[in-house]
């Protein structure tokens, strides 16, 4: 198990842990005994890690009762299906597409979204159903409409919420066109990813309401927006804190494999060969790949490791028009770098991460996003001060 393991693997013991951080406040509790986890979570799972992406070897309920409620009761995520149930099988498959989120950021966010009772919510990706319930607990299931693209996934959760006593509206549908018949609503929750706010989500909720969906740009990195929609028909508000979720269905990037960018030929085909001093190393934190990803749109890096500890950095443009790679070796000072295309990957990364370091290296909290019916805009402490596009 990962550091976030409860050693008393109870509700109680992981109710505990998660006021310890501050993440369970008191408001929440009663929602917490009533819809306790375990009541999500299907027989078949795959535990995560807090802050990782790698997926731990699969648990059933059936064979191993005790390690799968340990994991239940641990404050990690867990992924419940692979590519979109195409996979069923006992291990892996290749990408992870539903899950129990991590309980911290489950009571984070919903302690963002600033709920009161008989406020009407929207939820946008159903998931298991635990959500949903902790909601309908709170407000009252008739004020709780719960989104869910997977019809399979929607009926497991239509199940578990039933079984477990709430019976909120939960639908069948693309949660980028969020749920009109019960429009307008007081607050908006996503529990997928996003890197666009879909405007149907400002249209559909009140004056004054909130909006609280992570968020993250094409190359990586995603943080926690929490938005207030205003009269204007604008939102608007600050980044709260990092977060990794999976993509919203109707948002996700196709990408294409390294050979479609260079032609058939070998590497490195007709790159341009240069060097640089800033480390491939320097650019991979989370919040860096966020802060570079508001500058450099639309392009995003894959690494290619080798035994030794050395890696290959891939850049590539969603066009399918320009790549570049940057080799990372430990001990040294200066790294190689290959560019082709019309854009210039590597040097745009480099610009981004510049700007990035004369503002004093800013986290999540220190950037904002605002949303209009035109678009929408990533600033930095005001919403005055919009980051600026790197191209070139």
């Amino acid at each position: 198990m990962s550091e976030h393991h409860v050693a008393d693997a109870t509700p109680e013991g992981l109710a505990s842990a998660l006021m310890d951080k501050g993440a369970l406040s008191s408001d929440w509790l009663p929602a917490y005994k009533r819809a306790p986890r375990h009541l999500f979570i299907p027989d078949a799972i795959w535990p995560g890690m807090a802050g990782g992406n790698r997926q731990q070897n699969r648990i059933t309920r059936s064979e191993e009762p005790r390690a799968w409620r340990e994991a239940v009761y641990t404050d990690a995520p867990i992924t419940t299906q692979w590519d979109d149930g195409a996979y069923t099988g006992p291990d892996k498959g290749k990408i992870p597409s539903s899950s129990n989120s991590m309980p911290t950021m489950v009571f984070s966010m919903l302690d963002a979204l600033s709920v009161h009772e008989g406020h009407t919510v929207l939820e946008i990706g159903t998931g298991t159903g635990w959500n949903a319930a902790l909601l309908s607990h709170r407000v009252g299931p008739e004020n709780v409409v719960t989104v869910e693209v997977d019809e399979a996934v929607s009926a497991e959760a239509r199940k578990r919420l039933q079984n477990a006593g709430f019976l909120p509206l939960a639908v069948v549908g693309d949660g980028a066109e969020g749920y009109p018949p019960g429009a307008p609503y007081d607050r908006i929750i996503a529990t997928c990813s996003i890197g666009r706010v879909p405007y149907t989500w400002v249209e559909q909720t009140k004056p004054c309401g909130i909006i609280v969906t992570p968020w993250g740009p094409t190359y990586g990195g995603e943080a926690i927006a929490r938005l207030t929609v205003k009269a204007d028909g604008s939102a608007s508000g600050k980044f709260l804190g990092s977060s990794a979720f999976m993509r919203l269905r109707n948002q996700r990037v196709k990408r294409k494999h390294v050979r479609e960018y260079l032609g058939g030929k070998p590497w490195p085909a007709d790159g341009v060969k240069s060097t640089t001093a800033l480390s491939p190393d320097s650019v991979g934190d989370w919040h860096v790949m966020f802060a570079i990803g508001v500058q450099v749109p639309e392009a995003f890096p894959w690494m290619e490791s080798y035994a030794d500890g050395s890696y290959t950095l891939w850049l590539r443009d969603t066009a399918v028009t320009s790549w570049a790679t940057a080799d990372f070796e430990k001990e040294r000072t200066e790294f190689e770098v290959v560019q082709s295309g019309p854009r210039k990957l590597w040097d745009e990364v480099e610009k981004a991460y510049g700007w990035w370091e004369r503002q004093g290296r800013p986290g999540f909290e220190r950037f904002g996003l605002t949303v209009t019916a035109e678009g929408e805009t990533v600033w930095l402490d005001d919403p005055a001060n919009p980051v600026p596009l790197v191209l070139g």
